[in-house]
């Protein structure tokens, strides 16, 4: 080897020394949390997506169940009326109202 390539190759030094200046350092760790934050941005507005068709949904179904509540308080004031039950009593149990001197008064 000649004494001037031998200098050059051991003052640059590549395969000895890698060159990480602060900088470069710097940079490249200001790009990973550049892209940790993107990636974050990214996975809270798919969960944000996600939870809202959630919520649509469960509205939906309360409205849903609502409806039925209100249909089935309909029908339970229509099967407890007491006209129907009071027919119901005559025809099928025979119940009748007592007369004025049929009944007792019972006290303490």
């Amino acid at each position: 080897m000649t004494p001037g390539r031998s200098t050059a190759i051991s003052s640059f030094g590549w395969p000895l020394r890698l060159g990480i200046s602060p900088r470069l350092l710097l940079v490249v760790l200001l790009l990973a949390a550049c892209l940790g934050s993107a990636l974050a941005v990214i996975a809270a507005s798919h969960l944000t997506r996600d939870q809202y068709a959630r919520l649509q949904q469960l509205e939906r179904e309360q409205q849903q169940l609502q409806t039925e509540w209100g249909q089935l308080l309909l029908e339970e004031s229509a099967w407890s009326s007491p006209a129907r039950i009071e027919r119901l009593a005559q025809e099928r149990l025979e119940m009748r109202l007592p007369a004025i001197d049929e009944v007792e008064v019972i006290r303490p």
